[in-house]
């Protein structure tokens, strides 16, 4: 009893200092290799160890170009610990891919989905086949979605200013690092004869 009160204890903390995570996230990060303008695959398993912003966006959406000064700013405060990868589904195109990478002055791959990989991740079915756009997904360096935003739930913030975004995503690089490594252990002194 005194265990399962310090768990629901410790568990209510943590739930009070990090945001709610959305409704398809605490799970494992699905597989994929896509292709970007250049037909260059790139396999999500290559980002282990890093810190993800996986977006599924369309290039025609306004938060979708708006957001992409937010994601380069994060991407490069952070370096090689954190990926940006951006996911788009017909009706884009080469063009209107291109399009967008030149006007938003993108420097992150913007990867071609049939919808498939973007179905997973939305967990769409026949009962739900609705995708919503646009969707971000955080993705930590062990792989797991850890939180994910659809714009018009209350996640605004989260496309629309630097501040919210940057902060999860400080927590999770910090996660890379691990937990701070032990002071070394002193050696006894060496007995005089």
């Amino acid at each position: 009893m005194r265990r399962f009160a310090t768990v629901a204890i410790l568990a209510a903390v943590f739930s009070l200092s990090s945001p709610a995570a959305g409704t398809l996230s605490g799970r494992r990060a699905p597989g994929f290799a896509l292709p970007d303008l250049n037909l260059n695959y790139h396999d999500i398993q290559d980002y282990k160890g890093k810190v993800v912003i996986l977006e599924i966006i369309q290039t025609s959406c306004p938060i979708c170009n708006s957001m992409q000064k937010i994601l380069e700013t994060i991407r490069l405060k952070h370096g090689g610990k954190v990926a940006v990868l951006s996911i788009v589904n017909p009706p884009d195109t080469q063009t209107t891919v291109n399009q967008f990478v030149v006007a938003n002055q993108v420097k992150s791959p913007v990867l071609f989905d049939c919808g498939q990989v973007s179905a997973v991740y939305m967990r769409a079915t026949p009962k739900n086949p609705n995708i919503t756009l646009p969707h971000m997904f955080l993705i930590d360096g062990s792989g797991n979605i850890r939180n994910d935003y659809e714009y018009g739930k209350g996640y605004e913030k989260y496309f629309e200013g630097l501040e919210p975004l940057s902060k999860e995503i400080d927590t999770l690089v910090k996660e890379l690092a691990g937990p701070p490594a032990a002071p070394p252990k002193k050696l006894p002194a060496a007995k005089s004869e």
